[in-house]
C-alpha cells in the first residue's frame, strides 16, 4: 500500500469521526438563525470549486478539458443518490422549549461511514481517468450531494419551525 492510500484512509478516518462527533455534540444544541447556516456549506463549496477548477484550467503543459456530458450526469445523479440517502435520515423537532434541534438517528454513523466507504470504492475504480476530469467529477458529485442534503434539510427544518 502506498503512502498516498494511507494519507488517504486516515483523512477518511478523521472525516468520519469528526462528522459523528459533530453531529452528536450538535443534538443537544437547538438550531438558530433560523437554520440559514445550515446552507453556508452549499455557498462555500461553490466559492472553492470555482477556484480549483479554475486552478485546473492553468496547470502548465496539461491540456484542460471537461469530462464528457455522460459522465458528468452520472457524477450527478450518483451525488443526488448520496444526498437523498443522507436527507432521509436527517430531521428535525420541536421541543418543549419551543426551539427546534436535530433528531437524533441511530443508524445516522452507519449511513455516514457507507457512503464514505461508497466513495472511496468508486473513486478507486476511477482512477484510470485523467486527473483533472476525476477531479471535476468528484467535485460535481460531492456539491450536488451536499446541495441535496443541505437544501433539503432546511426545507425540513423549515416545515417544522412553520408548524
Amino acid at each position: 500500500m502506498s503512502t498516498q492510500s494511507i494519507i488517504q484512509f486516515i483523512i477518511i478516518a478523521v472525516i468520519i469521526v469528526l462528522v459523528i462527533w459533530l453531529r452528536s455534540r450538535g443534538k443537544d444544541k437547538p438550531i438558530r438563525n433560523k437554520g440559514i447556516g445550515m446552507l453556508i456549506p452549499v455557498v462555500l463549496l461553490l466559492i472553492i470549486f470555482s477556484f480549483s477548477i479554475n486552478s485546473l484550467a492553468h496547470i502548465p503543459d496539461h491540456p484542460f478539458h471537461l469530462p464528457a456530458i455522460w459522465e458528468i450526469l452520472c457524477a450527478g445523479v450518483l451525488g443526488i443518490a448520496l444526498g437523498s440517502i443522507m436527507l432521509y435520515h436527517t430531521g428535525y423537532e420541536k421541543r418543549e422549549d419551543g426551539l427546534i434541534y436535530a433528531k437524533r438517528n441511530k443508524n445516522f454513523k452507519y449511513v455516514i461511514i457507507a457512503i464514505i466507504i461508497i466513495r472511496v470504492a468508486l473513486s478507486q475504480y476511477f482512477k484510470g481517468l485523467d486527473y483533472t476530469e476525476f477531479t471535476i467529477l468528484t467535485m460535481v458529485m460531492a456539491y450536488l450531494y451536499i446541495c441535496v442534503w443541505r437544501v433539503g434539510s432546511f426545507i425540513k427544518f423549515r416545515q417544522v419551525s412553520n408548524s
